[in-house]
């Protein structure tokens, strides 16, 4: 079904209302540590704040870049503390979070700031390189910038795998490799090579060097050549150190190993995630726009990896996007998680803008509807975490050690600017009214 005038005009406005009334002051009123710094991100979806728990890298960096990323959609009044909450988050990462002695930054730490787990999580890395080079950008503090700078060059020297390309990804506080197993240090990721690709991309935006620009084609050509299947169109999970793929498995410190969540398989399969798949089909062609190549010169992979999302990982049914599943096959994991909804929305969207189609945006209004009719608080303008295929709260929160400000706004954002970008085409070609 074609999209209608109206339907983009409404649809801006929620957009809009949903992050600048809404998820904004909802951080900025609960996320902000008065007490030691940093940020609170372990919330409840009655808004309640559990104050006593420990601080994430991920999450950390996340709120951080949130703050600076997301300030030009702030009210007018709220500018002043979003600046704050920024400056804040950067001080007590600074303070707390790196490691004066290995350098780098530490994995997590309890609410004052002393040191739980000092591992050197390449994940946390990216993170940290991606808040800083964007808070630099939007601050000008130029002391961030050095610090995104010297994480990088320690990846280089620390993680970087110089016979079999790409990073490796599971260190110990002295950047020593941990060990195989659930430790996982010898395997890698997609999952970490798009978080670094998308992490050296603003690190590039902010510093224009030229070894910034050469380590961001290469973590691209690895994703494109070694981590996904172009001809179906979809991204493998896991792999040995020389790219073999493998049965992903929960690891030690990471997400799948933590998470509250649903279904899970009986026995480790070579899955994808087909939110990680809309989500690498953007930040693809974001690299290509930040290093002025075109668009198409990965093709087909964006392409490809957004059809397969629709035909495997789009719920036709009741609305949303699954979670996991094996190859070319149906899902296989049909429960819905905050996260790959969000991410898929703007991956749509951005296919319409960058293809044409009215298949992506069509998914794009009725991804959004279900984010609206079962993900969202409308009271908090923030997202339940993970919901059973038919839209049944399984993790009802609002954040915790890996939810926070990040791919909900970032995700609302985005689509706020692409809209935008939509609007100025299409009045210039006058043929759709806005």
């Amino acid at each position: 079904m074609a999209a209608s005038a109206p339907d983009f005009r409404a649809v801006e406005r929620e957009l809009r209302h949903t992050l600048t009334d809404g998820l904004l002051p909802f951080w900025l009123d609960r996320g902000i540590d008065s007490e030691w710094g940093g940020y609170l991100t372990t919330i409840d979806e009655r808004g309640r704040v559990t104050p006593a728990v420990s601080k994430q890298i991920v999450t950390q960096t996340r709120m951080l870049w949130g703050f600076s990323n997301l300030q030009p959609f702030c009210r007018p009044a709220d500018a002043p503390r979003m600046e704050q909450a920024a400056r804040q988050g950067w001080a007590f990462l600074k303070r707390r979070f790196w490691d004066g002695a290995n350098g780098g930054f530490l994995w997590e730490t309890d609410r004052a700031g002393a040191a739980i787990d000092s591992g050197k999580l390449v994940y946390g890395q990216s993170f940290a390189i991606y808040a800083l080079s964007e808070y630099y950008l939007r601050y000008n503090d130029e002391s961030a910038l050095d610090c995104a700078k010297q994480t990088f060059d320690l990846l280089q020297v620390y993680a970087a795998d110089t016979a079999n390309g790409g990073y490796f990804e599971n260190l110990e506080p002295d950047w020593t490799l941990s060990a195989g197993g659930a430790c996982a240090g010898d395997r890698k990721s997609l999952d970490i090579h798009m978080h670094l690709m998308e992490a050296f991309t603003t690190l590039y935006r902010a510093s224009g060097l030229e070894i910034h620009r050469r380590k961001l084609l290469e973590v691209m050509d690895v994703i494109v050549t070694r981590m996904v299947d172009r001809e179906a169109g979809y991204g493998r999970n896991q792999f040995s150190a020389d790219f073999r793929t493998l049965p992903a498995i929960n690891i030690r410190r990471t997400w799948n190993a933590e998470r509250e969540t649903g279904q899970q398989l009986a026995e480790p399969a070579d899955t994808t995630s087909y939110g990680h798949n809309a989500e690498l089909s953007w930040l693809l062609l974001r690299a290509c726009e930040a290093l002025n190549l075109p668009p198409d010169t990965y093709a087909p992979a964006p392409r490809r990896l957004l059809d397969h999302s629709l035909k495997y990982g789009y719920d036709h049914e009741y609305g949303g996007v699954y979670r996991d599943g094996i190859a070319n096959e149906p899902a296989a994991v049909t429960d819905k998680e905050w996260w790959q909804n969000f991410e898929a929305m703007f991956g749509y969207l951005n296919g319409y803008r960058t293809y044409g189609g009215e298949p992506y945006l069509q998914a794009f209004f009725e991804t959004w509807a279900f984010i609206r009719r079962h993900f969202l608080i409308e009271e908090w303008g923030e997202s339940r975490q993970l919901l059973d295929r038919r839209g049944n709260p399984l993790v009802p929160g609002i954040g915790n050690k890996w939810k926070c400000i990040y791919h909900t706004g970032r995700a609302l954002a985005e689509c706020l600017n692409t809209i935008e970008h939509l609007k100025e085409k299409q009045s210039k070609r006058e043929d759709r009214q806005w």
